[in-house]
């Protein structure tokens, strides 16, 4: 599970990366208008309802730049957001103002339209007793902080990497020679710590599922019909999973079907943006 602590352990060599990405040599723009330190703040402004999260990711891509930047923040992740809603107020060297500008609020968009899907998407699961969690279909190197926007709007997550758990997917099936096979297999060589969950597509891959002692049972595409089925014939001895084009627009459908956990890979390749803006930049004393 990835919470704030576990975050900002990793994200310094992520956010340094990102800066690097946009400054190869110098920010020349900054650069012709500003040649020594010069004290200023600018406001963080939300431009649109939502959900805020990535504050301090926020925060870290300016401090790298100045040690000395202050920013106050009026809001926390996690926090609805409205339109027009001053957010912050970063003090500091204004070049590094200028070059963390883009690269900050990278970070703050994105995490903060990730928290904002997955939120609507919570509230429509309320009441189900269903668990709404992502999955690995991430940004590349974003995913600690995608996984915890997902946090921060009301979900939960999935394995982080492909050292957490153990999850035999179509393809394990198939080069295992089929769903009794991979599991027999995954129980010999996988640590006695590690859950085994399987991807299954038919009734009949889930009879073998069950009956070869999965922990976790995933219904993958399957029919409102054949998932209700799949519950009965699961029958408790596994947890059940939902998982297969599931979004906002349909995921309402998947209340009554008995399961346990919902995955949705929508919640962080699919989510818009929250626009956000740092505007009125200018000298203090």
């Amino acid at each position: 599970m990835i919470d704030e602590v576990t975050m900002k352990i990793h994200a310094d060599k992520l956010i340094r990366s990102a800066l690097a990405e946009d400054v190869t040599n110098e920010d020349v723009s900054t650069n012709s208008v500003l040649r020594t330190r010069k004290d200023g703040e600018a406001e963080l402004l939300c431009k649109q309802d939502g959900v805020i999260a990535g504050l301090a990711v926020f925060a870290r891509a300016f401090e790298i730049l100045d040690a000395q930047i202050r920013i106050e923040f009026f809001v926390k992740d996690g926090d609805a957001v409205k339109k027009g809603q001053r957010l912050a107020v970063v003090r500091g060297d204004m070049r590094a103002i200028l070059t963390g500008e883009r690269t900050a609020l990278n970070f703050l968009q994105r995490m903060s339209g990730i928290a904002t899907y997955t939120r609507e998407m919570s509230r429509l699961l309320e009441g189900s007793g269903l668990k709404l969690v992502d999955t690995r279909k991430t940004t590349p190197n974003m995913r600690i902080f995608e996984k915890y926007a997902v946090r921060m709007g009301g979900g939960g997550n999935h394995r982080f990497n492909l050292s957490d758990a153990v999850l035999l997917k179509d393809n394990h099936i198939g080069a295992a020679g089929g769903v009794r096979q991979a599991i027999a297999l995954a129980k010999e060589y996988a640590p006695f710590t590690a859950k085994i969950e399987v991807e299954t597509e038919t009734l009949q891959m889930v009879r073998d599922a069950v009956e070869a002692g999965a922990d976790i049972i995933m219904l993958d595409n399957m029919t409102d019909e054949q998932m209700k089925e799949a519950v009965k014939l699961i029958g408790k001895r596994a947890t059940v999973e939902i998982s297969g084009n599931v979004t906002k627009e349909n995921v309402s459908r998947l209340k009554d079907i008995g399961a346990d956990v919902v995955s949705c890979g929508a919640l962080t390749h699919s989510a818009p943006i929250l626009d956000v803006s740092l505007k009125n930049l200018h000298p203090i004393e």
